[in-house]
């Protein structure tokens, strides 16, 4: 289930401080190491891992179990730079025809820096070659949702190689539903489905949960909402996208204190750093300028790498923390192009709103009436614009 996490993230802007580049005096300079002790479980794993992999240099599995570990970690801790280790470890198969589990890790990859038609490319060879591959199928079904086709998502989530009343397929599908105006459905079934998988393994589990939480959210149901975030942290599992979606909840909530104690120890995550800001920021925390202008700076240096990962989180950064409209919503919309999820939409339109355009939002506020999307703060921000 793990692989249903997914998708579910730059014009030159005012707002933001360009660093100047250091250039290393020799290849052989060590710029930063990532973060990980010597006798660290994870950093043994990777040793022996890529162990097999240089010991076999033309066992394509070898090398794509190194990268999928890589990526995993991206995820996880939301550093992009393991994907960096992740594509090396695959550059001996570049072409189409590479071996399948070359293929499908390629594709995550692909997503992850937000190529989405290389990514359903390579998962449509996948699924050509093994019609009955989950993963290819499952991450079919995310990117779908982060493009809002959400008919050919759930199209994805019915061709899922397991049986219909299983929790991968349930929560697959529970996905579409809870954002196409059916969220309180959604969310029984849901529910219910996860009490009945006793066998679900951890990652399934955090999946489900968060999932969980954000439709309770929505339903208003803020104790639930918590009660799932909290029994997702219980798990013990290092995860990026549990982090941001408790994170939101609690500064909505404003409780911004436990958002700082939840994401002081993860600013090399940008999507974490951006609401540990916040949260320091409404606080009047002395942390506070400090990370701000890193975010900016990170966002800058993306700019110039001519990467574009993060532009719904510098739309909110420029609207939230810049106070910045015009140059939020200039981001947000750029972003819509490629990735329309709710979170996108609803900077667009608060954006839009602080900046008293009416007129922009159209392709956001098009989507709302057209998903169904149920969010309260959602219907605020469009009732805002008219």
């Amino acid at each position: 289930m793990r692989t249903l996490i997914g998708v579910l993230a730059l014009c030159a802007c005012s707002g933001l401080g360009i660093a100047a580049p250091r250039l290393p005096a020799s290849d052989a300079e060590v710029l930063e190491r990532l973060p990980g002790r010597r006798d660290d479980p994870t950093q043994a794993e990777l040793r022996a891992l890529r162990a097999v992999a240089a010991a076999n240099p033309g066992d394509s599995a070898a090398a794509a179990r190194v990268a999928k570990r890589y990526f995993d970690l991206a995820n996880a801790q939301g550093d992009p730079r393991y994907v960096g280790y992740a594509e090396a470890a695959l550059r001996s198969w570049p072409s189409q025809d590479a071996p399948v589990d070359v293929l499908y890790v390629r594709g995550l990859l692909r997503q992850y820096r937000h190529d989405f038609d290389a990514a359903l490319s390579d998962f449509e060879r996948v699924l050509k070659r093994e019609p009955a591959h989950f993963g290819a199928r499952s991450w079919r079904a995310a990117l779908y949702m982060v493009r809002a086709d959400y008919g050919a998502a759930a199209r994805e989530c019915a061709a899922l190689p397991v049986g219909k009343d299983d929790l991968h397929a349930i929560a697959c599908q529970a996905y579409v539903d809870a954002t196409t105006g059916k969220t309180d459905a959604a969310y029984r079934r849901l529910a219910q489905a996860l009490r009945g998988a006793t066998d679900a393994d951890p990652g399934e589990k955090l999946w489900v949960l968060t999932r969980l939480g954000e439709m309770a959210w929505r339903l208003g149901e803020m104790a639930a909402a918590e009660r799932h975030f909290k029994d997702a942290l219980a798990l013990g599992q290092d995860d990026n996208f549990l982090l941001a979606a408790y994170g939101d909840f609690l500064l909505e909530q404003r409780r911004p204190e436990e958002v700082v104690q939840l994401l002081k120890g993860w600013t090399r995550s940008d999507t974490l750093l951006l609401r540990l800001a916040l949260a320091e920021k409404a606080l009047g925390a002395p942390d506070a300028a400090a990370h701000i202008q890193a975010l900016g700076e990170r966002f800058a240096a993306a700019s110039l790498r001519g990467e574009r990962l993060h532009m719904g989180e510098e739309a909110r950064y420029l609207l939230d923390l810049k106070g910045d409209a015009r140059a939020a919503l200039a981001v947000g919309l750029e972003n819509w192009k490629e990735q329309r999820e709710p979170r996108d939409a609803l900077v667009v339109l608060e954006a839009a709103a602080a900046a008293k355009d009416t007129t922009a939002p159209a392709p956001a506020l098009k989507w709302l009436r057209e998903s169904g999307f149920e969010s309260e703060r959602m219907r605020r921000a469009a009732a805002s614009l008219k």
